[in-house]
């Protein structure tokens, strides 16, 4: 039985959850969000390598982890180098699709729909220079969005003129979205309808399960353990977002008191 471990500062790592699944439904897998420090892009980063750190090591030792995906953009760029020293095992994390996007827009105008912190990271900047030098890249940041996603995964309604509102600096400019948080693609087609549908949009989910399909080698396991969730705070809507979880065969949302379980 291998087990994968799946971090993220609130429900977006879900999207990233829901492509590795696809393609490894007989690995175990542990969903764990830092709700009671949602969103990371707001923290100190010595904050957050700090929360990061205790939360991933600790799950890791309890559920004897195989592999752990950071599926967070923000945690991405600050603590990969910081648990690849105290873990053993790999630990995937995700970057902007700033690469594929740049080949497969078509004016060469792309939207980076990321966090105040994600579009303002010097990696982000690196990733520009080096994949979209020759397009112009027009920035995006909304922790709004963020909300939006999580509000989504707790059945309630996401206002598409308020969407609208916010990408409208865009409209008939970008023909290719970058959607640089791993929340966003849960509210993808909110984001096609709010912009009318005439982009492409692109994020890395797939990418980061090709890589973990890779790095786990050869799953034969032809039965496993139940898919686990854990939340640092008491959930909003805890019976909605439980549903959700079910839909996407995990178990519902168990306890996880930082910096004590």
């Amino acid at each position: 039985m291998k087990r994968v471990l799946i971090f993220d500062s609130g429900v977006g790592g879900l999207s990233v959850y829901q492509e590795i699944y696809a393609q490894l439904p007989n690995v175990q897998y542990i969903y764990a969000f830092d709700d009671a420090a949602f969103p990371y892009g707001e923290l100190p980063e010595g904050e957050l390598i700090a929360r990061t750190r205790h939360i991933v090591s600790l799950l890791v030792e309890r559920h004897s982890v195989d592999l752990v995906v950071v599926a967070c953009n923000t945690a991405s760029t600050i603590v990969l180098p910081t648990l690849r020293d105290v873990l053993s095992i790999p630990v995937v994390g995700v970057v902007p699709a700033i690469k594929p996007a740049a080949t497969l827009s078509q004016r060469k105008v792309i939207g980076l729909l990321a966090t105040p912190a994600t579009v303002q990271r010097e990696y982000t900047e690196l990733l520009i220079s080096q994949f979209a030098s020759h397009c112009q890249v027009l920035r995006i940041g909304s922790t709004r969005l963020v909300e939006m996603a999580e509000q989504k995964l707790r059945g309630q309604t996401i206002s598409i003129t308020e969407l609208e509102a916010i990408l409208q600096p865009w409209r008939n400019r970008v023909d290719c979205i970058v959607l640089g948080c791993t929340h966003f693609p849960l509210i993808r087609d909110e984001i096609t309808q709010a912009l009318d549908g005439d982009v492409t949009i692109v994020d890395s989910g797939r990418a980061i399960a090709n890589r973990v399909k890779d790095l786990l080698g050869e799953v034969t396991a032809t039965s496993k353990e139940p898919n686990l969730t854990y939340n640092s705070a008491a959930g909003i809507n805890a019976a909605a977002l439980n549903n959700s979880l079910a839909a996407m065969q995990l178990e519902p949302v168990r306890s996880l008191h930082y910096p004590r379980l």
